[in-house]
């Protein structure tokens, strides 16, 4: 059982789906979301803000003490 639903809800749910989509998009549907799944962990992990400020290069610090 999960979240509530039972094996035969499942099986209709699953047999709806494949009557809709057919069998060959839903390898393509499955990709899509595991995708989509990953971007979004993805991106919850990564930092609020990005640093934009441009990094001085060592050739900028020399010509300054020139």
């Amino acid at each position: 059982m999960i979240g509530g639903f039972g094996v035969w809800e499942l099986l209709i749910i699953l047999l709806i789906v494949l009557v809709i989509f057919g069998a060959k998009k839903l390898p393509e549907i499955g990709g899509g979301i595991g995708k989509a799944i990953s971007n979004f962990k993805k991106a919850t992990s990564e930092p609020d803000e990005i640093d934009v400020t441009p990094k001085s290069s060592p050739s900028d610090d020399e010509k300054k003490d020139s």
